[in-house]
């Protein structure tokens, strides 16, 4: 698979669990009394959307990236993995119904308490891999113009 391909499937299954989502958060406004959905509901829904643009903004900068097809390979990947790791979280907030801030203390997926270290943990890569994938492909393409 290229890093192009990896960007547009990528795109197409953030899209897809958007469009999917957006029945669920639907269907939560219909059938509550305020005409809400749960928050994840709504988290899922938007942040898949955003994801999906996102991976096309990533392929835009892959194409104007000197770099090799291998670096620019394992940035993206390293996004979207991070990407699918925040949606797969949101995803079971939303089906545990267990949470409407996953930041709230004490920290829990269902009826597990999950330690601070892994939450913080978790949080401190998924800055590092998002912000780092993202600086080599840019970086790429302002060496490129500017030097």
């Amino acid at each position: 698979m290229t890093t192009l391909e990896l960007c547009y499937i990528s795109s197409g299954i953030f899209f897809i669990v958007g469009l999917i989502s957006g029945i669920w958060k639907y269907i939560g406004i219909i059938q509550s009394e305020k005409a809400e959905a749960r928050e994840y509901i709504n988290i899922l829904h938007r942040t898949s959307l955003m994801y999906s643009f996102a991976t096309l903004l990533l392929a835009k900068f892959v194409e104007l990236n000197p770099y090799s097809e291998r670096v620019k390979f394992y940035s993206v990947l390293v996004m979207v993995t991070f990407f699918s790791f925040a949606q797969i979280t949101y995803l079971l907030h939303a089906l545990l119904k267990d949470t409407d801030n996953q930041f709230l203390k004490p920290y829990k997926l269902g009826k597990i308490h999950l330690p601070p270290f892994m939450i913080h943990l978790s949080m401190i890569l998924l800055i590092i891999g998002e912000i780092g994938g993202f600086s080599i492909l840019f970086w790429g393409y302002i060496e490129k113009v500017l030097f």
